[in-house]
């Protein structure tokens, strides 16, 4: 996965994470659990606050 597979991160995160409100959590926090997602492999700083949101906005639908 790379920062662009924005809907696979939020599934995967979803799935992981099934307790935590996605509208709760911290950009520094989501960025971190992307990171360490199985199957993850791009750099760190290839990822911004704008992918951070849409990766945010798919795990609150993905839930919903």
């Amino acid at each position: 996965m790379k920062w662009t597979d924005t809907r696979e991160i939020a599934i995967a995160l979803a799935e992981k994470h099934p307790d935590i409100d996605p509208k709760t959590i911290r950009f520094t926090d989501l960025h971190q659990w992307a990171m360490e997602l199985e199957g993850f492999d791009d750099a760190p700083e290839r990822s911004g606050e704008r992918i951070l949101e849409a990766i945010q906005m798919a795990w609150m639908e993905e839930v919903e």
